[in-house]
């Protein structure tokens, strides 16, 4: 990502200064891997036997070894420097001693911690100099990279397809993957192709899905099969449109700042699609309303070029709830599966709800959207286009039947009867209501004339029948239910009578 001609700040660039005269001591083979190559944030000198309140992470140091005398802990104090982050340990030569104590070398080696000679002629304040060059050189080099990228990925979003080339460009220049996630959580795009392992894409998709349904802006860190990737969610709050995903190490402060620039531009591009969108939702929405009619020919004709052809006969209608109209996320994934499967899905804007239509032997997309989105999905029976307004208001009527999200089927609530669709809590109500002076009136008296009535009505008001149920003798079912209709203020001998009170009772269950 940086200059090339840069070389970052480490041990390694110090030991290549040939002014310096530097020397390692403790062979590189025998150190953990990288650890002349670890980043160096500054160089500090001190020949204190604890000097790391005085330290900070990612320093090398530099002493004397005055502070050792015969009886030093050596391993003690490499362990100490090590425990505070120390990247490498210096040793000034012929200062105070000659050469460097064997005991320190060894401790150094045992440690895994670079050692290395700072002959006599070569001060300190030389290497620490030559530090201070080298991360200055590296902070230029790395805001120059940040001024190039951004530019780069600017230039990049100026072209046709310039989200896709923004993002490819931000995968160059920090040479990593990058997926940009749609408002329903659905990788989009990604750049380089499958550069990310199947399960790690898996991970970072339900993390996705979850900082997307919270509704609010955010960013994440994600560890993901041993991969950092970083999410970051584009949009506003309440109105999400996506996120972006980078599979990156430790970005530092120019890599975010290219990154916060591409972000800004992804956000922007996708409400600049807004109006688009509204203007196919809008269309779309003509297009059901223009099916409603129960001819099809209108539909056909003026969505083939846009949408593809309508789903073959026999199809299913469905309806999702009314707050789905403003669910961003799913009419995106909608969008996006009926461009895949043209022909195999339609849909648009309802009255209440979206009307989703698919053939009616492949319902999968139905399922999928219930469990995905949490909704619940009323669907028709199977039919033709001629019935389409016939198939809504059974979907209409399946879907206010279930409560929990899932796929309600009409073909159920038919088998469940007419009292079943009549469910709603306004009749429950009226019912409650027409039979409160039975309730009342066994609370006061201590009778069971609501019990007695109830098991009449389900034995064909059978007087003999309702007895041998209810252990009692039939002239005693006979007063009950005369004071029954007395309590009522209702002549049960109809059917009329006795139908509206048998479906109370139903209703009040």
């Amino acid at each position: 990502m940086a200059d090339a001609a840069v070389a970052p700040p480490s041990l390694r660039a110090l030991l290549a200064r040939s002014d310096l005269r530097l020397r390692l001591v403790v062979d590189e083979a025998d150190l953990p891997a990288g650890s002349i190559d670890r980043p160096v944030r500054w160089v500090h000198s001190s020949d204190l036997v604890d000097p790391t309140p005085f330290l900070s992470e990612g320093l090398v140091l530099l002493t004397t070894g005055t502070q050792f005398d015969d009886a030093a802990d050596y391993p003690a104090y490499v362990g100490r420097l090590l425990a505070r982050g120390v990247r490498a340990l210096g040793f000034g030569t012929e200062v105070v001693r000659d050469g460097i104590p064997s005991g320190l070398t060894t401790a150094c080696l045992e440690g895994g911690m670079p050692l290395f000679e700072v002959p006599y002629r070569t001060p300190f304040i030389a290497v620490a100099r030559a530090g201070a060059e080298a991360i200055a050189a590296d902070a230029y080099a790395r805001r120059s990279w940040s001024l190039a990228a951004q530019r780069a990925v600017s230039l990049a979003a100026l072209r046709p397809d310039g989200l896709s080339a923004t993002l490819a460009e931000l995968s160059r220049q920090l040479g990593c993957w990058v997926g940009l996630f749609d408002a329903a959580g659905a990788l989009r795009t990604e750049y380089p192709r499958d550069g990310l392992e199947a399960g790690a894409v898996e991970a970072v998709t339900g993390e996705v899905i979850a900082m997307l349904r919270r509704g609010t802006r955010a960013a994440s860190p994600l560890r993901a099969e041993g991969v950092s990737v970083t999410l970051q969610t584009l949009g506003r709050g309440g109105h999400l449109r996506g996120a972006l995903a980078i599979a990156a190490d430790d970005l530092d402060h120019e890599a975010r700042s290219v990154v916060t620039a591409v972000v800004a531009m992804a956000a922007l591009a996708l409400e600049q699609q807004d109006g688009l969108g509204r203007a196919i939702g809008t269309f779309r929405a003509g297009l059901i309303q223009s099916l409603c009619t129960d001819d099809p020919a209108l539909a056909r004709r003026a969505g083939r070029d846009l949408f593809g052809p309508l789903p073959a006969a026999p199809v299913v209608v469905a309806l999702t709830p009314a707050a789905s109209l403003r669910s961003t996320a799913l009419t995106e994934w909608l969008e996006v599966r009926a461009q895949e499967g043209r022909g195999e899905l339609f849909f648009g804007r309802g009255d209440d709800g979206i009307v989703l239509v698919v053939p009616a032997g492949a319902r999968a997309p139905l399922d999928e959207i219930a469990e995905r989105f949490e909704l619940v999905v009323g669907c028709s029976a199977p039919t033709g286009y001629d019935g389409f307004s016939n198939a809504l208001t059974q979907a209409r009527t399946a879907r206010d039947r279930l409560s929990t999200p899932g796929v309600a089927d009409f073909a159920d609530t038919a088998r469940a009867g007419l009292l079943a669709a009549l469910g709603s809590e306004a009749a429950r109500t009226v019912a409650l209501g027409a039979l409160t002076p039975l309730r009342t009136h066994d609370a006061a008296q201590g009778s069971a004339l609501l019990d007695t009535l109830g098991a009449w009505l389900a034995h064909d008001c059978s007087h003999e029948a309702t007895a041998q149920a209810l252990g009692i003798h039939r002239h005693t079912v006979r007063a009950r239910i005369a004071q029954a209709e007395r309590v009522l203020g209702r002549d049960l001998s109809g059917f009329a009578a006795r139908a509206e009170v048998w479906a109370a009772l139903r209703l009040a269950e």
